[in-house]
This record gives C-alpha cells, structure tokens and sequence, in this order.
C-alpha cells in the first residue's frame, strides 16, 4: 500500500539546509499518522529535531556515529505527544539510497526508538540535494512486520510540491493530449497534477466547473463528496447534468460525465456531508481539497482538516445580490487558500458560527429554536448563475496551479477576492490569532487521527 509523507515549510527548509553539508546531518522527525480506508498510510511531518554537534563521536561525508544522548530528547517528546519517530539523515554528495551500514544503523536503533518513544512503528528518512530541491526516500515499519517504502513525498507550503521517492518514476502523461499544458508549464508539473489524490467536497455549480477543469487539466484521482441529488433547478449550473439526470446523486451525475471526458479517471464518490465524521475521515486521505460547499458547518470541518492533517483546502464562495424585481446589482467571489501555518476560516471571518450551529440542528429542534427567535432561519434560496460559479471556480482551480507553477512569485496571498459587478479583483494574506487551533504553537499541526476525530464534538 501507499505511504505518503507530508512536510510543511519549515520541514522543508530545515532538510534543505542540512542537505547542502558536506557531512552526513542527522535527526528525529516527529511525526502524526493516518491510515486511510483502502490501508495507505499518511505520515505528517510535525517537527524535526537535530542531533547536537557535541553527540557526534564520529561524522564524515560518508558516515557518522552518534552517541545515543544525541536523539533520547527527541523520542521522549514523541512519547509526549504520541508521534511516529523516524530517523533522518543525509548523504551529502551521493543519492539518498539505503547503504549496507543504514541498514545495520535500523537494526540497531529501530527497537530502542520504539520503546523509547512508545510507538509500535519506526521510520527512515534519507535526504539528498537535487538541482530542482531534495531527493528523497524513506521506510516505515511496525513491530514484527514487512517494511514499507515511503513512495511520495507532499511538500506543502507557500509552494506545492509532490514528487515521488527518489528511483521510482511516476507514469509519463500523455504527450499528444496534454502538449498545451505541457507547453505552458513543463512535464514535471502534468505528471504532479496525475499523481494528486484531490477531493471535491460540493458537487453543485462551483464543485462540478473545478472537477471538470481538474480532470482536463490532467487530474486523475479524484473524491467527490455531496449529499444531495439534482434538482431542475441544479441543471442550469452543474456541469454534465440535464434534465433527465434531475433526481440522481450529484456525485453520480459528475463522475458519469467525468468519465466520458476521462476514461482512465478514478473518481471516488461519497454520497453525504463533510460533518459526519465518517465522510470527514475519508477526506483526510486526499492531497488537497477544493470546498465547494455553501454550508458554514461543513467549512468548520474543511478548516480543521488543513491543520491537523497538514491538508491544503482551496475554499470558495460566491455571492449574487440583487434588488426588488431581480436586477443584479453585486456579484462577488471568494477564493481563500488554508495552508498549515495559515489563518483558519474562522481567524478570517469566513464563517458564521451561528449559522453553523442551526445547520447542525435537528429539523424539529431548529424550527422551535427560530420560532422563539433563538436560531437564524435557513433555507432561503440565493441567486446562482452559471456564469460566476464557474468564474471564482476557474480562480480556484487557478490557485492550485500557481502554487505548482510559481508563475505570480512569492510570497503568494492567501485570499483572492472577485468583484466582478465593479470589475475588480483584489488579495490579502491573514496570520493565525495567536493561541488558535491554526497558530503553529497550539500544537495541532500534523497531529493526524485523534480521539475525538478532530478533536471536536460529532453527531453522527
């Protein structure tokens, strides 16, 4: 099965500065963990702690003994929190590829990390320079069984970067259907965009222009969630859908059209909502995700998925006002980008709590609540116009590139705001509130499956 090691930017540095010493550097990453239904494996990377200068009693380009005062500390704060120890090391000037002596070094250290961290499992990180970043393999293993192979590597941050381990090779893309793309932004990026496992949390009119966009794109693993089924009024916006599909699941209508456009495409489909916590859990497999969804207790869910699981979330909004008699008059879009590191949904305002909470209600429970003026009142139906959903999910769609590409330099926002009724388009960056469950110091980053999920309360 797969493993995939996810590493945020910091991780990402701090390899990327030890990895140009012309001696071998080591260390212990503390990482988070989830396995996903199908048995892959995400690690996530939450710190990377180095051995002291003064614990080296041997170190050289091509080996390094390592007094065992030197990663004690480490395993103990793995024990703390209840992370995965991996081992990390580099090899300066060579490939990073297993050696007889890394081998007989797993030997010997694998059963004292376990025992001092109190984790079942073990794994290896080798680190090498590579003239487009790093180069990068690695290992897992549980007490008493076979071990397993890290083969991707998910490099999240102001930058997007996924790359298999190093000697594996990723399938080639189609040279003769992607040679557009492939002319706009290279072959390394459309083989980044076949390899990504991406989820589409809304199916409606934002959800079906991104998925479809993705899978032309290249895209080819894919999980498409929503609960509810077409409506006559749906098929004016929702891609692949006439009225002959009205009553079907939404995620049956877009995949069967998907499909016809690819027929290689794996597409997932998840028939409910983002706050049962099962579909949540399914969504803590993917890559990233795209939240196409207009509910505001769905974004609280979407905006916890970034940071415990180190999971990018491009979410998106549109909004059409309009006066007496239906005159358009304010066409607005939001496309805001969560990265671990960044502020949350709820740090920015984009969430209305108390909407949030009658979402969750009871329908018995929320029609008491509003008649006695304690719940604000749902239901109300927004102008929608296929026109500015697919607008803000091109935006969208165009974020994810951007960060694959680099084509708008750096630092990028992490907001794009679309005023389409004046013509405008303006963008903004927010910071964690100190304290929050996004602020890198609360400790949530990468802590993966918890007890509760999530660490919040769930109904179903």
């Amino acid at each position: 099965m797969s493993v995939t090691l996810v590493l945020s930017d910091p991780v990402v540095s701090a390899l990327a500065a030890k990895a140009t010493l012309r001696v071998e550097t080591a260390g212990v990453m503390l990482a988070g963990q989830h396995r996903t239904g199908d048995g892959a494996t995400r690690l996530l990377a939450r710190s990377l702690h180095w051995v002291a200068d003064g614990t080296y009693e041997r170190r050289t380009a091509q080996e390094m003994v390592i007094a065992s005062e030197g990663y004690t500390e480490a395993l103990a704060m793995a024990e703390q929190d209840g992370s995965v120890p991996l081992w990390v090391h580099t090899h300066p000037g060579g490939r990073p590829v297993r050696s007889a002596k890394d081998e007989q070094v797993d030997w010997l250290i694998a059963d004292v990390f376990r025992l001092r961290s109190g984790s079942d499992w073990y794994g290896t990180v080798i680190v090498s320079p590579a003239p487009d970043g790093l180069a990068l393999t690695g290992t897992l293993q549980k007490e008493g069984c076979a071990v397993e192979q890290i083969d991707r590597f998910w490099m999240v941050g102001d930058e997007w970067l996924l790359r298999p381990a190093f000697g594996r090779v990723s399938d080639s893309p189609d040279v003769e259907v992607f040679s557009r793309n492939i002319r706009a932004f290279g072959e390394p990026v459309q083989r980044m965009i076949g390899m990504l496992r991406i989820g589409v949390v809304g199916c409606g009119g934002t959800g079906s222009a991104v998925a479809e966009q993705l899978v032309r794109l290249g895209a080819r693993h894919l999980l498409l969630v929503d609960a509810d089924t077409l409506t006559g009024s749906n098929v004016t916006r929702v891609y692949g859908s006439t009225v002959a599909d009205v009553g079907r699941p939404k995620t049956g209508v877009l995949a069967d059209h998907l499909h016809r456009i690819a027929p290689d495409l794996t597409c997932e489909m998840v028939t409910g909502r983002c706050t049962s916590q099962a579909v949540a859990k399914s969504l803590a497999g993917a890559d990233l995700l795209f939240g196409c969804t207009d509910d505001n207790a769905g974004r609280l869910v979407l905006s916890r998925l970034c940071y415990w699981f180190l999971l990018p979330v491009i979410d998106m909004g549109v909004l059409l006002t309009s006066r007496p008699g239906g005159t358009l008059d304010g066409i607005h879009g939001r496309i805001t980008v969560l990265t671990p590191g960044s502020a949350c949904l709820l740090c920015r305002g984009r969430v209305d709590l108390s909407r949030a909470a009658a979402e969750t209600r009871e329908p018995e429970e929320h029609r008491r609540l509003e008649a006695e003026g304690y719940a604000p009142a749902l239901g109300a139906v927004e102008p929608a116009v296929v026109t500015f959903t697919t607008m803000t999910a091109a935006v969208a769609v165009s974020e994810l590139l951007e960060r694959l590409v680099g084509y708008g330099g750096a630092p990028r926002p992490s907001e794009v705001l679309l005023r389409a009724h004046d013509r405008e388009i303006s963008t903004n960056t927010a910071m964690p509130t100190p304290g929050h469950y996004c602020d890198p110091a609360a400790g949530k980053l990468g802590r993966g499956d918890t007890e509760p999920f999530l660490e919040q309360v769930w109904s179903a």
